[in-house]
């Protein structure tokens, strides 16, 4: 996730519903994949609403060719 909305890349999605989500800014959901240690996870910030989750999970599978 990042709140730099001025970029979109093949694969990432404009959260829609980012105030209903909890997010402090309007942002994205990168298709950049990473793997991060339990641990680096300070807090959650929020949760996506169903519909942009969806949209997300669509625009990963488009992405990978899935």
């Amino acid at each position: 996730m990042t709140s730099n909305v001025g970029r979109l890349l093949p694969g990432d999605h404009l959260v829609r519903d980012w105030q209903k989500a909890g997010l402090p800014k309007p942002s994205v959901s990168t298709a950049i994949l990473r793997t991060v240690k339990q641990t680096m996870i300070e807090r959650k910030i929020g949760e996506m609403t169903a519909t942009d989750l969806a949209a997300v999970e669509a625009a990963l599978r488009k992405t990978l060719c899935l």
